[in-house]
């Protein structure tokens, strides 16, 4: 593979598999021997104003640039004698012992780069680097073991929870090269990343611009029309505002032939494995269904809730927890029973999917929102909801409205799933870089920052043609 960036003149064996050749002048040995251990943290009791210090928790991890996060600090009571040896140091590492999941692994490592007093929770372990090693090049070596997951064999799993076996971890064998060129590479690394991460945030903008543009698009279609120069009329409607002069508006219950609960009761022992789809309030997302954890009742028990049974265009309306999310049923889950949601059926003159994106658009969201009742529990009412008025245009014109916004939906979806890989293809880069550049397969021995990555970057849509250039020398 062609690159920016060149192998060193002369590797060796390292004698580790997952490692390969490395630089021949680099030493190769236990993680151990790079840093004073682990010194357990604590987690304190409840703060009384006297002895209170910040206690850093997992959940203060910023795993993408392997920092802590300052953004919801814990303050708990420590004792003097409890701080004893736990105190961390600006560059002392910070390993995550306990946690986990299915999807993440224990054993993540960030640096402590803060000048504020401070412990690690119980959950959480320091590790100082010592003498002859930087903290920042330890940080990234530890980034690359991880995402590697050569710490996986020194996890070990109780009660659904992992723990790391960190005096096992550090017995695994790594590649350091000296102190300066640790220095010289954390610094080409801080700097590549950072511009890397930049690129990130630009596609992330980009994502939300596009979310907010393809929303404010389906919010004109439905109440105000396509066509720009039809006469418009005052609906009467606060956050409605005009629409054209030939569409109605009027109550939600003037256009439904039925506005009711779905099954609100103990759902314990009502499922199964297999049988009729139960749809919940986490299934609505988006402007429409996403099943993608199922529930199941059995057809005895749905034909005993026959009013919850779905038809083909009912519109379903979260009634509690995230209020304001809709939509429409279509073959798919005809027949499905559902909980705790609000079942409108529009008569045959409203279009479903038309009622749904009328309530998902920025004027349905709100007036949702303005109706909800229940200060500590928020949730809808029917009765309410029956009074939220509705515009709705002739039936040839939702039908046109809809292909209009099918059509938007998918330019504008495909323009964030471009983003979104971009944004993937520019992590896997980073990835990589990192785990070259701790391993010896580039030589950044006579890096110098380029001046103009520090001010120009490039435009939003060319973050992937960007994410190209991080492309690394293989070692011969």
């Amino acid at each position: 593979m062609s690159g920016k960036y060149q192998a060193y003149p002369e590797y060796r064996n390292s004698g580790i598999e997952w490692l390969g050749d490395v630089p021949s002048d680099w030493s190769i040995h236990a993680l151990k021997r790079a840093v004073y251990g682990c010194v357990n943290g604590i987690w304190g009791g409840e703060p009384d104003g006297e002895n209170d210090l910040i206690v850093l928790r997992v959940a203060d991890f910023d795993r993408v640039k392997l920092k802590v996060s300052d953004k919801n600090l814990t303050f708990r009571s420590v004792l003097n004698k409890e701080r004893k040896n736990r105190l961390l140091k600006k560059g002392d590492l910070l390993i995550e012992k306990s946690g986990g999941g299915d999807k993440t692994l224990v054993g993540c490592v960030v640096k402590f780069d803060k000048e504020y007093l401070a412990v690690t929770s119980n959950f959480v372990a320091k590790m100082t680097p010592r003498e002859g090693f930087d903290s920042s090049f330890l940080t990234y070596s530890f980034a690359h073991l991880y995402a590697g997951r050569v710490n996986y064999p020194s996890i070990k799993q109780t009660t659904g929870i992992q723990n790391l076996d960190s005096d096992a971890y550090l017995m695994e064998r790594f590649v350091f090269p000296s102190l300066a060129e640790q220095r010289t590479i954390a610094a080409f690394l801080d700097h590549e990343t950072a511009r890397i991460d930049r690129l990130i945030e630009k596609q992330q903008r980009l994502i939300e611009l596009l979310k907010e543009k393809r929303q404010a698009v389906i919010s004109h279609a439905v109440t105000k029309g396509l066509d720009p120069n039809v006469p418009m009329k005052d609906s009467g409607v606060e956050w409605l505002g005009q629409v054209p002069e030939h569409w109605g508006v009027c109550a939600l219950s003037g256009v439904t032939t039925k506005i009711t609960n779905g099954y609100v009761g103990p759902t314990r022992d009502i499922f199964v494995e297999s049988g009729v789809a139960y749809l919940q309030s986490l299934h609505i997302k988006n402007n429409r269904i996403d099943f993608h954890t199922p529930y199941f009742v059995t057809e005895e028990w749905s034909r005993s809730k026959a009013k919850s049974i779905l038809k083909l265009g009912d519109v379903l309306i979260v009634q509690t927890g995230d209020i304001g999310q809709v939509a429409c049923v279509d073959e798919k889950f005809v027949g499905a029973n559902c909980h705790a949601l609000i079942i409108a059926s529009p008569v045959d003159r409203l279009h479903g999917q038309f009622l749904s994106q009328v309530l998902n658009s920025h004027y349905g969201y709100h007036a949702l929102k303005s109706i909800q009742t229940g200060a500590l529990h928020p949730h809808l009412n029917c009765n309410y909801v029956k009074t939220i008025k509705i515009p709705f245009p002739p039936k040839i014109e939702q039908d046109q409205i809809l292909r209009f916004i099918c059509e938007g939906t998918h330019k504008y979806d495909s323009l964030i799933n471009k983003s979104i890989k971009a944004m993937q293809l520019l992590r896997e880069r980073r990835t990589a870089l990192i785990s070259a550049a701790v391993t010896g397969k580039i030589d950044v021995r006579n890096w110098q920052p380029d001046s103009r990555t520090q001010t120009a970057e490039p435009d939003l849509p060319m973050a992937a043609e960007q994410a190209a250039e991080y492309r690394v020398q293989e070692s011969p």
